[in-house]
């Protein structure tokens, strides 16, 4: 059975039916008392309500048994008793489904509908309180137990009665679904249970709240218990009506606005005007017609202005489409830029904005050859330019944009650790944009441009993604014509753009991606080669922008060369310009200040301007010493030199090597200690200072890191010098890898080596035979003073590098050594 509460009045327009049955339920008395002070009816179990004494309720009945106690009770003249289930779901309720306490009810005939359903009508006359259940043979019976409320009136229950009173006529005002009716019959109840009840009855509570209410037989508690509901009630309808306010004020806003618009548009369509927002609409399609778009961006950028057109000016949905049409129309999607593919023009630019660079601008000029041949056919090419800081990666760059008349786009990728830098965010975000690449197309304006990703190899990586991953598609030529911006979502042509890379060395660079690229070394530069780049560009570069002129000062060929020498000492030339800057503003104050002007710069001069020298350069040895040797090292600032000292202490054969070496270099030591010791009978070294001796291979600087495998013929030939007494060579420097077997192996960074033993002076460099390939790359006046042997095995390093043993020096053993009580001797220089 399902049961809908009533407003405890019935309404005069219900129908005559209704109103004979209404009149039917006061004819029907209560229940007498039996001796025992009960009452004994039948039940009619409810569902999803609870009735209320004096309350006029139509109930929907359903269940077959319900029905029969219903008809049975109404033929009597009997009164019923009314129990709120308490699980509503239970279709047969027994004892235990069913609360304690009820409503005596009077009851009507029933009532079928045309909709097929059964309704009765209900008066509840006085809460009844539940004893036992009786199991008739067809429905269920129950003694109960009338309850008395009888409450006589007082202040203090007026006072709560009028304010009950005054907190249901505040939640009637601000709740729509009550009528005002409800306050009316509730001021004209002076009974405070049956008020308590009636308000019950018209808030929306649970069952079990409505229960409570029920079972609350003292009317000054039941009122109580009220004046808390009411206050809860009212707070949400409160809330509520706040809610509505601020929507119909936004509602009426936007109405308001949209009647004015309509004004408008009428007031400019009798002037002959049109509205703004619609001919910013129509300029947008005027601008998209007119722009040579591919098919899928054009229908794309449609689409989008048919979305914007249907939307409000002020909708925040405006700002986000109106910035994504931006990007999609100003984007170059056929504009293109004319090659200049004038081999002599090329060459004379690059000449003339950069000295050497032979590789790179060979490779340039290949490309214009080739473009000039078979335009239609050839791939752009994706450069990395590779060398030390200073050398001119990125203003090479810029040259070679200048040659063939391309825009120029640098973008610099140090330090970038996101991948929407490089692929944008989706717009799903706010403040969302494309990414770097395309961002820089916009700025270039063509599909042609020349775009330098600078610092390549300086790209992190962390919980946002991995950039250099989203490079790949960028320098794949067999991707990046359609490359995929998660801003644009439209496939985007790179394959016309020049990309050029620059890093300062490949390590840190993914192999994946360097593999995409062809690789253009740019070696550091010797003193030579920075003396024609001073006088040809730095000099009267820093000149001019000091406001000097070249009549006013000459650096002599010596003072550039202390300056290289004493406060740079890099392999290019950016802190030599620096430094050169340096001098000239003290020029122009000179010049300012009004006093005599230095014409002329000299060392002297120079380090009157410039200070106390800030770097002391390498020396070679003076001397041939004992158990120390020269290596060739590779350095990401060029090449440089650095000393091994090897030191013979009584100990029990250990090996230990310092300076900060890595582990490669750790087992280069370990290696060419082992050849030494398979060498001793021919180095007429006695085995027994093996294990009488430890060793120790120390190599200076030690707050430089070092690593790798070159050193290795160096520390064998520090060994071999140490045990058998005989000096190493000062004006000798090596590098190369050693074989447990004494083999030597090709190392790399062969230019720079060969130019760090050309700074340093050195007359002999040893080079493993392999590595007679590299010396293309090393510049014909270091080859020409330089006396560079080859060799494929240690005995040729030692032939070279050591010295006869002096005469009358014994033979190296561990009881000559005990017997004259001589200390090992340590001798090694090291560079600053």
């Amino acid at each position: 059975m399902r049961g809908l509460t009533r407003w405890p009045h019935v309404p005069m327009d219900i129908g005559d039916s209704m109103s004979r049955r209404a009149d039917e339920l006061y004819q029907v008395e209560d229940a007498p008392l039996n001796e025992e002070g009960l009452i004994e009816l039948a039940v009619l179990p409810l569902r999803d309500v609870v009735l209320y004494p004096n309350m006029v309720t139509p109930l929907f009945v359903g269940h077959d048994p319900t029905i029969g106690a219903v008809e049975d009770a109404a033929r009597r003249g009997e009164t019923m008793i009314a129990v709120a289930q308490i699980d509503a779901q239970v279709e047969n309720p027994a004892e235990k489904d069913l609360y304690r306490v009820g409503t005596e009810v009077a009851v009507s005939r029933l009532l079928h509908l045309p909709d097929g359903a059964t309704s009765v009508l209900t008066q509840g006359r006085r809460r009844v309180q539940i004893v036992e259940y009786l199991h008739d043979a067809s429905y269920l019976r129950a003694r109960a137990k009338p309850v008395e409320e009888g409450a006589r009136r007082s202040k203090e229950i007026m006072a709560l009665m009028r304010a009950v009173l005054a907190l249901f006529e505040r939640c009637i005002r601000l709740n729509r679904s009550l009528p005002e009716e409800a306050y009316v019959y509730a001021v004209n109840i002076e009974d405070p249970g049956w008020l308590a009840d009636m308000i019950a009855s018209t808030l929306s509570l649970s069952i079990a709240e409505r229960q409570s209410v029920l079972e609350t037989f003292d009317p000054i508690q039941r009122l109580q218990r009220i004046s808390v509901l009411l206050g809860q009630e009212l707070e949400v309808l409160e809330l509520e009506d706040q809610i509505h306010n601020r929507v119909q004020s936004e509602v009426d806003r936007y109405q308001r606005e949209m009647y004015l618009r309509e004004q408008m548009k009428a007031i400019q369509s009798e002037l002959g005007e049109t509205d703004v927002w619609t001919q910013e609409i129509a300029e947008l399609r005027e601008r998209i017609s007119k722009l040579e778009l591919p098919e899928e961006v054009e229908a794309r950028a449609l689409k989008e202005v048919q979305r914007l057109s249907q939307m409000p000016p002020m909708s925040p949905e405006v700002g986000i489409i109106r910035t994504y049409l931006d990007w999609l129309l100003e984007l170059p999607w056929s504009e293109s830029s004319e090659d200049n593919l004038d081999l002599r023009h090329v060459a004379r630019v690059l000449n003339r904005n950069h000295y050497g660079l032979k590789k790179a601008k060979d490779r340039i000029l290949e490309y214009i050859a080739v473009r000039s041949l078979a335009a239609e056919r050839q791939r752009q090419p994706i450069l990395c330019f590779v060398g030390p800081p200073g050398t001119g990666k990125t203003s090479l760059g810029r040259s070679i944009a200048e040659a063939l008349g391309r825009r120029f786009v640098r973008v610099s990728l140090g330090g970038v650790r996101d991948e929407a830098e490089i692929r944008g965010h989706r717009r799903t975000y706010i403040g969302a944009l494309p990414g770097r690449i395309l961002q820089g197309m916009r700025r270039a304006g063509t599909v042609n441009p020349l775009f330098m990703l600078d610092e390549i190899d300086k790209l992190g990586v962390d919980f946002r993604g991995d950039p250099s991953s989203a490079l790949l598609e960028v320098l794949d030529p067999e991707q990046n014509h359609a490359f995929s911006d998660h801003y644009l979502e439209i496939a985007y042509d790179l394959s016309k753009v020049m990309f050029i890379t620059t890093a300062n060395t490949l390590d840190p660079i993914p192999p994946a991606l360097l593999d995409r690229m062809e690789v253009i070394e740019f070696p550091g530069y010797i003193e030579e080669e920075k003396l024609i780049i001073c006088h040809k560009f730095l000099i009267p570069r820093q000149v001019e922008q000091n406001g000097l002129r070249l009549d006013e000062v000459q650096f002599s060929d010596e003072a550039l060369r202390s300056i290289m020498r004493q406060y740079t000492w890099e392999a290019g030339v950016r802190n030599l310009e620096r430094e050169i800057g340096k001098i000239c503003r003290k020029l122009a104050r000179r010049k300012a200040e009004g006093r005599k002007p230095i014409e002329r710069i000299t060392p002297s001069v120079v380090s009157r301007l410039l200070g106390p020298p800030q770097i002391m350069p390498r020396e070679a040895e003076k001397e041939d010493q004992i158990g120390a040797a020269t290596v060739l090292a590779w350095t990401e600032g060029g090449g440089d030199t650095l000393a091994v000292e090897v030191l013979l202490v009584e100990g029990k054969g250990g090996l230990q090597v310092t300076g900060q070496i890595g582990d490669v270099m750790q087992e280069s030591a370990q290696a060419a200690l082992s050849y030494v010791k398979s060498r001793a009978g021919d180095l007429k070294v006695d085995p027994e200072v093996f294990d009488k001796y430890d060793i120790h291979i120390h190599v200076p600087e030690g707050a430089i890191p070092k690593d790798g495998p070159s050193a290795g013929i160096t520390m064998a030939t520090a060994l071999a010098s140490a045990l058998t007494g005989r000096p190493v060579r000062r004006e000798v420097g090596m590098t190369g890898e050693i074989t447990l077997r004494g083999r030597v192996l090709p190392v790399g960074g062969v230019r720079e080596k060969v130019l760090a033993a050309y700074r340093l002076g050195l007359r002999v460099v040893i080079l493993p035979e392999k590595n007679k390939k590299d010396l293309v790359d090393v510049p014909r006046k270091a080859r020409r003073e330089l006396d560079i042997r080859f060799v494929r095995h240690m005995d040729e390093v030692m032939e070279i590098a050591l010295k006869p043993r002096p005469k009358g020096r014994a033979r190296t053993t561990a009881r000559a050594r005990k017997e004259k009580g001589s200390a090992p001797r340590s001798v090694g220089a090291q560079g600053s």
